[in-house]
């Protein structure tokens, strides 16, 4: 049976790298950001509920949706956010109906990653075997989005504003990987983690994932009177 694997954590945590170094390795790979984008394409039912839901303006010259636009209507605005989620329709469908097909595609020995920062609190988890959360400082994801996404100090603090912090995740994760160093030393851990991870799958020795007693003590926390 394939191994599937969710990789999540913060912007600038460095999952993004690790993702596509592991894909360079044979892994394969979904970004569910990028999936979820397909999903209001021109022509698609939540694209015109988006823009009944945040105006024109967020359409960019070439006729789709303008992402950076869009996202300065939602960053920040937990309520705005969660209006877009509603426009843009079944997410966790189209995100775990991947992970689904992976079961049956794959090869036994197969990797497959899924990459969502709201991998943990989505429900994702239900469907892979593993949850892999990166982590980085604040001060230094914020350096980080300055330097690679030309930002202001301001705007890279909204943009890790709008997301949970690493150690809310934590209890839902099987292995967090802290990445403050180089891309070097980076990849350094994650063939080091992937190496273990793998042996262990293979080997019937990789413990049961934390992330189905966590999700379910949510769920009753949730359905408490």
């Amino acid at each position: 049976m394939p191994l599937i694997i969710g990789i999540t954590g913060s912007i600038a945590s460095g999952k993004s790298t690790a993702c596509e170094y592991l894909s360079s390795r044979g892994a394969v790979y979904c970004d569910a950001d990028k999936l979820v984008h397909r999903m209001y394409d021109p022509g698609k039912p939540a694209f015109d509920r988006i823009i009944g839901a945040f105006g024109r303006d967020v359409v960019g010259e070439d006729g789709y949706i303008d992402r950076r636009i869009l996202g300065s209507k939602v960053f920040g605005n937990a309520e705005e956010m969660a209006r877009l989620t509603g426009a843009i329709g079944d997410i966790q469908a189209e995100v775990c109906g991947v992970m689904d097909s992976w079961r049956t595609s794959l090869s036994p020995n197969a990797i497959g990653l899924m990459e969502a920062v709201n991998f943990i609190e989505a429900g994702y988890g239900r469907f892979s075997d593993f949850t892999w959360l990166f982590a980085v400082d604040n001060k230094l994801a914020i350096q980080r989005l300055k330097d690679r996404n030309n930002l202001t100090t301001e705007m890279a603090e909204q943009r890790l504003s709008s997301q949970r912090a690493w150690q809310d995740r934590e209890p839902a994760a099987d292995l967090v990987t802290l990445n403050n160093g180089s891309q070097e030393e980076l990849i350094e851990l994650v063939e080091m983690e992937i190496s273990r991870i793998r042996f262990q799958w293979t080997a019937g020795t990789l413990p049961p994932s934390k992330y189905m007693p966590w999700w379910n003590a949510q769920e009753h926390s949730t359905n408490q009177p």
